[in-house]
C-alpha cells in the first residue's frame, strides 16, 4: 500500500468478488479533505487557557481546598477574567456546572458559552437563576473588580446583583455579606461604615454596628469618660457636643500632622497579638491591589490594619493609653463648653489622666492637649454663634445722614447740660469690650460649698462604699454585705454626685476619677 503525502489525497480500499473469500482490491482515488469551519470562540477560549501555562504549579490541583491550591487557582483565575472581561456570548445551550470554588481552567466548552451567554444577561441587568457555581464565579469576577469601571461600580454591581439572585436561592447570604464587609475594608470606599450601611440598606444585617464608625459614637465607645452619661448631656445640647467634639478631633489631627504623628496610628494601637486577615475569605480572590498603610475602624470590637501591604485584625481596639487620651480630651472639651454655654454645675479635666508616655512624646513634639483642646472648643463656638450681617448698600447714605443730625443734638445736648464726654466715650469702650471678651473670662465663680450639700446627700452605706473604693479594698465584697447590687450602689452615688456638682464621682470601673480624689478625702472625713 502506498500514500501520497501532503497533497489531501488518502487511499481507499474497494472490495470486489474474487475466488478467495476476504481477499480485496486496491483502488486509488482522489478525494479533497475540507478544512473544518473555524470556531473563533473555541479558539479565544484556548488561548485563555494558555495563561494557565505561565503558572505551574508544584501543587495538585484537584485539591481545591488546600490553600495553596487556592491561592495559584486565584492568580490563574484573575489573569483569565481579565484576559475575558469583554467577552459576551449570545449561546443556545444550557449546560450545568456543580463545582467547588469555581474557575475558568476546570470549565469545558459547553459550560463557558452557558456562563458567558448568562453573564451577558446580568450585565443588562437580566437576573435569572441557574447554577450556584456560574452564580459565584460572576462574584468572584466582582469582588476582584473584573468587567467593572471602578471599585465603586462593582460595589453597586454586587449588591444589585445579590438582592435580585437571592430571590431564587439564599444560600448565597452568608457568603456575600461577609464579602460586603471585606469589601469595605478591602477597596477603602470614600465613607464611614455606617454611612456604607445606610447607604445600601443594610442595617438589619449589620445590626451591632450601626451608629459606631470612626466619630463621635466610636470614641464615645473607647472612652472612659462616656460624656453621653453626663449631666450636660441633653437634648438641647446633644447636637452642639457631637459637633465640637468633631471640630476638636479634626484640629487634634491637624496638629497632630503638622508635628509628624499620625493621630489615628498612635490611638488606634492595639496591645495584643495581631491576627491575620485575608480578604474574602472562602472565595477565589487574588490580592491584586498594592494597599498602602492604613487602619479601617468598623466598630469598638474590629480594627483592621494594613501594614506593607499585609493585613491583620484585633477585636482590641486600642492601648489603655488611648482610652485615657481621648477620655481628656472628651471631659476637657465639656468643661469648657459649660463654661463658655454657662452652665450652672462646672467639672475640671486634668491632665493627670493622660498616660505620662503619652505627654511626654506629646510635649517633645511641641503639642499640649490642654491648650489645643479649648483653643478648638472656643474656634468651634465662635463658628457656630457668629452672626452674619448683610448690609442694604442703597441705604447706608441715608442712615449716615440720620446719624450726623443725631450726633449734632446730642453735642449741643451734652454741652448745654455740661456731661463729661469723655467720659461718657470711656464708657461706651468698656461695655463694647466686654461684648467681644472671651467667654471662659466672663464665668462670675460660685462661692456654693456644693460638696457639703452632696455630702448631707449621701447616705452611710455610700460614704462607707466611697471610702472602701479609696482604700482600695474589694468594693463588691462590701456591696453584698449592704445586700444591694454593685452596680446600684455606685449609680446611687453617681447621680447624686451628678445633681450636686455635675459629674459623676466613679467611672464605670468604680473608681473614683483623679479630679475628685482630694474633695473626696474630706467628704469622707
Amino acid at each position: 500500500m502506498s500514500e501520497n503525502k501532503g497533497n489531501g489525497l488518502f487511499y481507499e480500499i474497494e472490495y470486489d468478488s474474487v475466488p478467495v473469500p476476504g481477499v480485496g482490491k486496491y483502488v486509488l482515488k482522489s478525494q479533497k479533505i475540507e478544512e473544518p469551519e473555524k470556531d473563533e470562540i473555541r479558539e479565544l477560549f484556548y488561548q485563555m487557557r494558555d495563561i494557565s501555562r505561565n503558572h505551574r504549579s508544584k501543587y495538585d490541583f484537584s485539591r481545591f481546598f488546600d490553600r495553596r491550591v487556592q491561592n495559584d487557582n486565584a492568580i490563574i483565575f484573575y489573569e483569565q477574567g481579565l484576559f475575558m472581561k469583554d467577552f459576551e456570548d449570545d449561546y443556545a445551550g444550557n449546560t450545568q456546572l456543580s463545582q467547588y470554588f469555581p474557575n475558568y481552567q476546570m470549565m469545558g466548552y459547553e459550560q463557558l458559552r452557558t456562563y458567558f451567554t448568562w453573564r451577558t444577561r446580568v450585565r443588562k441587568g437580566n437576573i435569572v437563576n441557574t447554577s450556584l457555581a456560574y452564580t459565584f464565579l460572576y462574584i468572584y469576577e466582582l469582588l476582584a473588580n473584573i468587567g467593572v469601571d471602578d471599585a465603586q461600580n462593582g460595589l453597586d454591581n454586587l449588591i444589585f446583583f445579590w438582592k435580585s439572585f437571592r430571590n431564587y436561592n439564599k444560600s448565597i447570604d452568608k457568603y456575600v455579606l461577609q464579602w460586603l464587609k471585606d469589601y469595605y475594608i478591602y477597596y477603602n470606599l470614600p465613607y464611614t461604615w455606617s454611612e456604607f450601611i445606610e447607604k445600601n440598606d443594610l442595617a438589619e444585617y449589620f445590626p451591632s454596628t450601626i451608629g459606631t464608625d470612626d466619630t463621635f459614637d466610636l470614641f464615645c465607645s473607647i472612652s472612659k469618660y462616656d460624656i453621653r452619661k453626663s449631666v450636660f448631656w441633653s437634648d438641647d445640647t446633644s447636637q452642639i457636643i457631637r459637633e465640637c467634639f468633631s471640630f476638636v478631633i479634626d484640629r487634634i489631627r491637624q496638629d497632630f500632622g503638622a508635628a509628624g504623628i499620625h493621630f489615628d496610628d498612635a490611638l488606634f494601637r492595639p496591645t495584643k497579638k495581631l491576627s491575620v486577615w485575608k480578604p474574602f475569605k472562602d472565595a477565589l480572590f487574588y490580592n491584586h491591589l498594592k494597599q498602602p498603610d492604613r487602619s479601617i475602624v468598623l466598630s469598638k470590637d474590629e480594627i483592621y490594619l494594613c501594614k506593607n501591604n499585609a493585613w491583620s485584625f484585633s477585636v482590641n481596639l486600642t492601648s489603655e493609653k488611648g482610652r485615657q487620651f481621648i477620655s481628656y480630651v472628651m471631659k476637657k472639651m465639656e468643661s469648657t463648653l459649660r463654661k463658655i454655654m454657662k452652665y450652672r454645675f462646672k467639672i475640671t479635666a486634668n491632665t493627670d489622666m493622660i498616660n505620662e508616655d503619652t505627654i511626654r512624646v506629646l510635649t517633645k513634639a511641641g503639642l499640649y492637649i490642654e491648650k489645643i483642646v479649648p483653643s478648638a472648643v472656643l474656634e468651634y463656638h465662635r463658628e457656630a454663634t457668629k452672626t452674619i450681617v448683610k448690609v442694604n448698600h442703597a441705604s447706608l447714605a441715608k442712615i449716615r445722614q440720620e446719624a450726623l443730625i443725631t450726633q449734632e443734638a446730642l453735642i449741643v445736648e451734652a454741652t448745654s447740660d455740661n456731661i463729661d464726654v469723655d467720659s461718657a466715650q470711656v464708657t461706651f469702650s468698656a461695655q463694647k469690650q466686654n461684648i467681644f471678651s472671651d467667654p471662659l473670662e466672663a464665668e462670675p465663680e460660685t462661692s456654693v460649698n456644693t460638696w457639703d450639700s452632696l455630702k448631707d446627700a449621701l447616705s452611710e452605706d455610700e460614704i462607707n462604699a466611697i471610702a472602701v473604693v479609696l482604700r482600695g479594698d474589694d468594693i463588691k465584697a462590701f456591696a453584698d454585705v449592704c445586700g444591694v447590687m454593685l452596680e446600684v450602689l455606685v449609680d446611687g452615688i453617681n447621680e447624686k454626685s451628678i445633681d450636686f456638682i455635675g459629674d459623676n464621682l466613679m467611672d464605670e470601673e468604680f473608681v473614683v476619677y483623679d479630679d475628685y480624689i482630694e474633695q473626696v478625702k474630706e467628704l469622707i472625713k
